[in-house]
């Protein structure tokens, strides 16, 4: 398969400024998007801004479990254009770990305001959009927690299920406006997040971060990180005319992953 060209594609990508996004904001440029990227964290907007020096990306502070916050950004972005191709609602967090009698209401709460009901206003604000380029896509940032259970970390995992049944539902709303809506589930990722997930696992098991580390890899049939370029990639399939049949899907991700513990 050749590399899919973005070219003229006006793309939207929460939380786009580091990790996960920021490897899609990269490969977004690069194939010849339009992108619009919003982020709550300064240094990385800042590192951003200074990073790349292209006319065709707009940076934005924004907090995405803020509904405020969200209409604002996209009042903004319509001054920009008044059609977009994509929405990639990325914007996420891995909330607490523990067990549930031990979890805090506020960290449960918070964990579902940021993982779910941010995803509801970027789209919310987005179809409109979408509608008026006569199609495009939607693609959901869920997780391995999103298809499997996922012990000491139940707010995360909730959450994740929940974009899953967004997803579907989102397909057979707007698949009569040529609107597909993908959902991506990245398996065991190489970076920052994982870096804290495992610590704190670790912590709450009283063992070595080490061996917390070996057993996420081993839950992958080939036994091996995933990669944010290997989202980003799929990001960009999903984008391009070559996935233009495909909607309602929950694409893994992850090396096979067949549990997670």
């Amino acid at each position: 398969m050749t590399t899919q060209s973005l070219k003229n594609k006006k793309i939207v990508i929460s939380a786009g400024a580091s990790g996960i996004g920021l490897a899609i904001t990269k490969i977004c440029l690069q194939r010849g998007a339009t992108v619009f990227v919003s982020d709550i964290n300064e240094k990385f907007i800042n590192k951003l801004r200074k990073k790349f020096k292209n006319k065709k990306l707009f940076i934005y502070h924004c907090d995405a479990s803020n509904e405020k916050d969200v209409n604002n950004l996209f009042d903004k972005i319509k001054k920009k254009t008044n059609k977009i191709d994509a929405l990639i609602n990325n914007v996420g967090i891995a909330g607490p770990t523990g067990t549930i009698e031990k979890l805090s209401s506020f960290d449960w709460e918070n964990t579902l305001k940021v993982n779910v009901i941010s995803h509801f206003y970027f789209t919310k604000n987005a179809i409109p959009l979408l509608k008026k380029n006569k199609g495009g896509t939607i693609i959901n940032l869920s997780s391995g927690a999103g298809i499997m259970g996922f012990p000491l970390r139940s707010p995360y995992a909730a959450s994740k299920w929940a974009i899953v049944g967004v997803t579907k539902t989102l397909a057979m709303e707007l698949g009569k406006f040529k609107i597909r809506v993908n959902a991506i589930c990245p398996g065991t990722i190489k970076g920052d997040r994982m870096v804290r997930v495992i610590r704190d696992k670790a912590k709450f098991l009283k063992t070595s971060k080490k061996s917390i580390e070996k057993e996420f890899i081993s839950m992958a049939s080939m036994n091996s990180w995933i990669y944010e370029d290997d989202i980003a990639q799929m990001c960009s399939f999903l984008i391009s005319k070559d996935a233009e049949r495909i909607s309602g899907q929950i694409i893994g991700v992850d090396g096979n992953a067949t549990r997670l513990d």
